[in-house]
């Protein structure tokens, strides 16, 4: 049974989810470990706020340095595999890097050059510092952006996990070394060398100086690759077919990540002026972090899924499979979405006092993060039948309703706006994108199962709401008993017991 399952399509990429979720999972703890420190070092909310910020301009500048090239890369190296001929595929990756590597070089050098106007433009003129910190992370992790999609397509899960996670490994001792050492170390030590970088009073700066050096570390850990002699080999007819298929999903994917990013850059504007928009930004974002769980299992599904997708693209079957793989994910990430909820609680605990009224946030963002998993899951249509230009409509309706609901609302309800702009963008991404997919690519979703799954978990929630001021530990006790009852009601669904009950049977 077991040679049978990783034989199969679905066995592999159950198998290869696990090895990303592995890292994945490793990293994104280590990271969350962080969260305590910045919302306790960093008592001021808008110290937060701003780390928040320069996240948000990472997060969309870095779309635009990679252009797509990554699901590219996937497209036409999968031709290649397709032919037997592993050179060409090898030729892919080469000119996408090449390019890349151009690319942000130069966005590297012009920012450099102009750190002092820019910083004066945010805000940040006594820091320009770490506008530089800011470009070089992106010029770095564009680079490594192809070399780590090289490892998926080769399928070589672990050396991707073991490289994510010592990148994250040393951000996180990076982060330690600088909060919990350097502001003794600079104050006895004014004249050091680290003082350059970073200041004795700890801010923003430790923790975008300490990202900026775990992208070198990344970088290094790809120098052997970097070094092989056709690492920048460049086909420019095979450029040209990159990039017309790659820069639509990158345009795409600007609204997209827009759609992500947008609330944090809008909190400059639309808060009132007599409330700090940087401590409510930290607060938010700290609230946010509550809800990584999910997102962090939409982001180890999607490692593993996409290259999947398109290795199946090819068998009649695809449609099925696609569809049965939805099913899975949703049932799975309602499991992970209740256990959030029914133990906010300790959850909650994680962030320091002064951001905890943040967790209000977490019901909805949550939510939001499930839906935008289905989504993920839906959009392949337009990948697969390369029609990347409708998903740049898809996501220039999602970013008109957030900017909507928080142009409209989050004056008056601040953050709070926020969170319920991402959920009301991402469900209607979701609907659009599966109404076109039924006419361009069908893929038998069983969404009447799906929304049980959906109806299900939510359902529960509700009613975990009803003794919500009851002492935490009878709280604790009764939401645990809500959790196995969706795990039968999935197994139920799947009828696990009968699958069991013929299992036993056999002789």
């Amino acid at each position: 049974m077991r040679a049978i399952l990783k034989k199969s399509p679905l066995g592999k990429l159950a198998g290869e989810t696990a090895i990303y979720g592995t890292s994945t999972i490793l990293a994104r703890v280590l990271n969350f470990l962080l969260v305590p420190l910045y919302t306790r070092v960093l008592t001021d909310q808008a110290a937060y706020g701003v780390v928040a910020e320069f996240m948000a301009y990472i997060a969309v500048l870095q779309v635009v340095l990679v252009m797509g090239l990554e699901t590219g890369c996937f497209r036409y190296a999968s031709f290649a595999q397709q032919k037997k001929d592993p050179l060409q595929a090898g030729k892919v990756f080469s000119t996408a890097l090449t390019t890349v590597s151009v690319v942000a070089g130069l966005f590297l050098a012009v920012v450099v050059l102009q750190r002092q106007p820019i910083a004066n433009i945010l805000g940040y003129a006594h820091s320009p510092k770490a506008i530089v910190y800011v470009a070089g992370i992106l010029f770095l992790d564009s680079v490594t952006a192809i070399l780590f999609a090289r490892l998926r397509y080769e399928h070589k899960a672990v050396k991707f996990a073991v490289f994510k996670t010592l990148k994250i490994c040393s951000e996180l001792g990076l982060n330690l070394l600088f909060f919990l050492w350097a502001p003794r170390f600079l104050t006895a030590n004014p004249q050091a060398l680290l003082g350059r970088f970073i200041p004795a009073v700890p801010d923003y700066n430790y923790v975008l100086f300490s990202i900026f050096l775990s992208c070198i570390v990344a970088l290094l850990l790809f120098l052997p690759q970097l070094f092989k002699k056709k690492s920048f080999a460049f086909d420019g007819t095979l450029w040209r077919k990159l990039m017309l298929y790659s820069l639509p999903l990158m345009v795409a994917g600007l609204p997209g990540i827009l759609n992500d990013f947008s609330d944090r850059l809008l909190f400059r504007f639309l808060i009132p002026a007599d409330t700090s928009w940087r401590a409510q930004m930290g607060i938010y974002q700290a609230g946010i972090k509550l809800a990584v769980l999910i997102n962090l299992f939409i982001q180890m599904f999607r490692y593993a899924a996409e290259p999947f997708f398109f290795g199946q693209s090819g068998n009649k079957d695809a449609p099925d499979t696609y569809a049965r793989v939805l099913e899975y994910f949703t049932a799975f990430s309602m499991v992970v979405y209740l256990f959030i909820l029914f133990y906010i609680d300790v959850f909650g605990l994680i962030l320091g006092a002064n951001y905890r009224e943040g967790v209000a946030v977490v019901p909805i963002m949550a939510l939001a993060y499930v839906v935008l998993g289905i989504y993920f899951n839906i959009s392949i249509w337009f990948k697969l039948s390369e029609k990347t230009g409708y998903a740049v409509l898809i996501t220039t309706a999602g970013l008109a309703i957030t900017l909507l609901i928080n142009v409209l609302f989050m004056p008056r309800y601040g953050y709070m706006a926020a969170a319920w702009g991402h959920l009301a963008s991402y469900l209607v991404m979701t609907i659009i994108c599966t109404r076109m997919g039924r006419r361009h690519y069908p893929v038998p979703y069983a969404w009447g199962r799906i929304g049980s799954y959906l109806g299900a978990g939510i359902g529960l929630y509700l009613l975990s709401m009803l003794y919500g001021h009851w002492s935490v530990p009878y709280k604790l006790a009764l939401n645990t008993g809500l959790l196995v009852v969706y795990l039968m009601f999935w197994a139920r669904m799947e009828n696990f017991y009968g699958k069991l009950r013929k299992l036993r049977q056999r002789p």
